[in-house]
């Protein structure tokens, strides 16, 4: 009795185990959990807050640079000397002496030291900044892009999942039709009115049918796994199930598709164009002259934390590179390179995106042909069942006969289901390379 007790418990503790908690869940919710939480879509706005953060960089160009510092010296280099004395305002005449400015004594020297540099014109600065603003939208319009694929991925997701459970239930509806037939058979057979084969033949049927569901289940799994890793959730024990069943989403799409040249990732191709003008602006400018102030206070003692003496620099330069060693010009080159390069890839982009959206077009069709035709085979495949069965009750029929016949019905309904979820998938795709 002990060792029956310790085996209930076992089952019930591997139940509790392996079980699985079935989540039913819409669309519509999926949308606004992969938007918070999606990988891709991180990543994307990471990009874009770095580029922001790069961009706070050149608010050098108006903001000033103060430096502070306190700094001790000890010399008796005649020319540090005196003038550490000098700033220290305690020059007397004995000073002047020959033997003192040429062998002075060592000589202490505590400076407090506050200085500025503010930028006024500096105008490679001015387009390092337009292009860095660039950049920023840039990568702001990817990130919306991104959103756009991560909500088509997620739509095929979904659809799969619907996929996995109409084939579920498609099949299990094949098991129940089968084993009614097999009710029928065994009796016969038990009857002597047909032959063992028969009832094995029925037996090997049911046997594909329980592999077939045992791999549909395993495709329910996968996809709904899937969609929780695309909203980074933990998907141990726990299974999806849709709210909407799989349906087939009649529409019109364009013969000859005109490509959409507002549509994101081509808006973001285009708008970098306008950093690379801009880069090679700034490397022009930097011939250009500059304007910048500076300014210093300086406090001087012989003594620490003492500050007798003081004094103030202040004035504007105006500056300008004459050559730099081919430097700028290096760089106008490269980016120049590079802006010719980026004009290839968008044509070429454009060129393969207009191909795609084209090629897409045509598969909705033939997707749209494919589950008429399916459900044209689905629909015959019944009424053919049906037919059989009748002549099967009335003795007309071999059960051979009937299972190809229940087998070709259950295939034909598959066939639809795969149809309908590739021309569905297809027309998102579509929908979204069109936008």
């Amino acid at each position: 009795m002990q060792k029956v007790w310790v085996l209930i418990l076992m089952i019930a503790t591997f139940q509790t185990v392996f079980s699985q908690d079935t989540i039913s869940i819409s669309k519509t919710e999926l949308e606004q959990k992969i938007l918070d939480n999606n990988f891709q879509i991180k990543m994307a706005q990471k990009e874009a807050e770095l580029a922001d953060a790069e961009l706070l960089g050149t608010r050098a160009m108006y903001l000033p640079n103060i430096n502070a510092s306190y700094t001790f010296s000890n010399t008796n280099n005649p020319l540090y000397a005196f003038g550490s004395k000098l700033n220290q305002e305690r020059i007397t005449m004995t000073d002047f002496n020959p033997d003192n400015l040429n062998s002075p004594k060592s000589i202490s020297n505590f400076a407090t030291k506050l200085e500025i540099q503010q930028p006024i014109i500096n105008m490679d600065a001015v387009y390092q900044k337009k292009a860095g603003q660039i950049k920023s939208e840039v990568l702001k319009i990817k990130t919306e892009r991104t959103k756009e694929y991560v909500q088509f991925e997620l739509k095929k997701a979904y659809m799969t999942l619907q996929m996995a459970y109409k084939m579920v239930e498609t099949l299990e509806n094949a098991r129940t039709t089968t084993l009614a037939n097999k009710k029928v058979i065994d009796n016969y057979y038990k009857n002597g009115i047909i032959q063992k084969s028969e009832v094995l033949y029925m037996d090997v049927r049911l046997k594909e049918i329980e592999n077939q569901i045992h791999f549909a289940k395993s495709n329910v799994k996968n996809a709904s796994d899937y969609l929780y890793f695309l909203f980074d959730e933990d998907y141990q024990n726990k299974v999806l199930k849709p709210t909407e069943s799989l349906e087939y989403q009649e529409s019109i799409v364009e013969n000859n598709p005109t490509l959409n040249i507002n549509r994101k990732d081509l808006q973001a191709y285009q708008k970098s164009l306008e950093a690379y003008d801009l880069m090679i602006k700034s490397s022009k400018a930097k011939f250009l002259p500059k304007l910048n102030a500076f300014g210093s206070f300086e406090m001087y003692d012989n003594k620490i934390a003492q500050f007798d003496a003081n004094g103030y620099l202040a004035g504007i330069q105006l500056s300008w590179n004459v050559f730099d060693g081919l430097k700028a010009k290096s760089e106008q080159e490269k980016y120049k390179a590079e802006l010719s390069k980026t004009q290839t890839e968008i044509q070429q982009y454009q060129k393969q995106s207009e191909l795609e959206l084209n090629k897409i077009s045509r598969q909705v069709q033939d997707d749209q042909n494919k589950v008429n035709l399916t459900k044209l085979a689905w629909e015959q495949s019944k009424e053919a069942y049906r037919i059989r069965k009748n002549r099967y009750d009335q003795g007309l029929e071999k059960s051979a006969d009937l299972l190809t016949s229940e087998t070709q019905m259950s295939q034909k309904e598959l066939e639809h289901i795969q149809a309908i979820f590739e021309y569905n998938t297809a027309l998102e795709y579509y929908n979204f390379l069109k936008n």
